[in-house]
Parts: C-alpha cells; sequence; structure tokens
C-alpha cells in the first residue's frame, strides 16, 4: 500500500491539463499536451476529451509505446482511431468503471451545466484512478457538477482556470465539499487563467486539505 504523503511525487504536470502519474507499476499519461521531450513511457493514456489541449495527437506521439492502452470517451473514438491504430483501446460513456492490469478506473461526468464548451451530450468525462490503495481525482475539463462533488478521493486534481472550467473559487468550494487530504490545481496559467490563479484557489481551501503546486 501506497502511503499517501508519498503520493504527490509519483505526480507531475508539465503543463495545462497534462498530468503523468505511477500507480499499479504503471505509468499513467492523462492528457498528453505540451511536452518538450519524447520519454514515451506511457503504460496507460487516459483522454478526457477531444479539445487540442487534452488530445493532441503530436503530444501523444511523445508519450506512447507499441505495447500503451488507451482509455477515452466513447464519443471520441473515431477521432483517436488513427492515433491508436491497432492497439488496444477502451471507449468509456460516464459512470463506466474498469480495471487494467490492478489500476481500477471510474469515469466521471465532465461538462459545463451553463456554458457551450463541454456539453454533456457529449459524453466527455474525468476519471477516478485507484491503485495501492488510494484514489486520485483528475477532474477533465468540468465545472462545479453534483457529480464532481459526489467523488471520493484522497487526491483531487481540479482545474481552477476560468472561462471553460470551474474558476478558482468555484474550485476551492468544491474542494470543501469533497474534502481530499490533498488537491493539485490544474489547467490554469497558460490556455486559460493565469499564475495568481494558484494563490486565489490555495487562500479559499480550507486548512487541513493541502494545497499542492505542480505548475
Amino acid at each position: 500500500m501506497l502511503e499517501l504523503a508519498a503520493l504527490p511525487e509519483r505526480i507531475s504536470v508539465n503543463a495545462h491539463s497534462s498530468v503523468r502519474l505511477e500507480l499499479a507499476g504503471k505509468v499513467i499519461r492523462v492528457d498528453p499536451f505540451s511536452l518538450r521531450d519524447s520519454p514515451r513511457d506511457a503504460d496507460l493514456i487516459f483522454f478526457t476529451h477531444e479539445h487540442f489541449d487534452h488530445f493532441s495527437p503530436d503530444d501523444t506521439a511523445r508519450v506512447e509505446k507499441p505495447d500503451s492502452v488507451f482509455v477515452l470517451p466513447a464519443s471520441m473514438a473515431e477521432k483517436a482511431a488513427p492515433v491508436i491504430g491497432t492497439r488496444r483501446s477502451i471507449p468509456v460513456t460516464p459512470g463506466d468503471r474498469g480495471e487494467i492490469d490492478g489500476l481500477r478506473f471510474e469515469a466521471v461526468p465532465a461538462y459545463n451545466p451553463g456554458k457551450r464548451f463541454h456539453p454533456r451530450a457529449k459524453g466527455w468525462v474525468g476519471y477516478v484512478l485507484e491503485a495501492e490503495g488510494l484514489r486520485v481525482y483528475i477532474a477533465g475539463d468540468t465545472d462545479a457538477t453534483p457529480e464532481a462533488a459526489a467523488v471520493r478521493c484522497d487526491l483531487a486534481m481540479l482545474p481552477i482556470g476560468g472561462t471553460y472550467t470551474m474558476d478558482a473559487a468555484e474550485a476551492a468550494a468544491l474542494a470543501n465539499r469533497i474534502r481530499p487530504a490533498l488537491v493539485i490545481p490544474i489547467h490554469y496559467g497558460s490556455v486559460a487563467g493565469s499564475a495568481e490563479d494558484f494563490e486565489r484557489f490555495a487562500a479559499e481551501v480550507d486548512t487541513g486539505i493541502r494545497v499542492i503546486k505542480k505548475i
């Protein structure tokens, strides 16, 4: 079982919402984007949705391996097919659960209730990844929806940049509601939001929830 205090050491965010983490003995990439090198290290690649800053064929090529496994919303399977080729892929819809080589995952709906950018009908998602006794929630591009508020996790990675997702104050309110032990803000400082959003977010998160800066 992995100690919670050691979990942040296994997580990096190279930019925006491009996450790398190690769980269940696997290197996991979520929405690879804006990479500067080509590590080709990903055992598992998760996509939350098809927007250019989350589904980047060029950046995917920098992390994929011949035996990489892909998990992605069913609604973008056709668009992703040329990138995935003949390799194993698992299309998901919101609410789906699965397991790959000891890593359990849940697809959580990710959408904007009152904005046009991420319609619920698209079936786009965030993910809860569970292994080694811990649960990590990577929210994707979403507002603070009822489904997001129902997530239970040890570490949450929440978008805070506003415009296309919840903003810093809304994300802090969500963190205070779901109460993970650790929270890492994402989706700010480049495509959306600014570097100052981290301070705004951190100032409104309750004492007792550790806020970790990775961007």
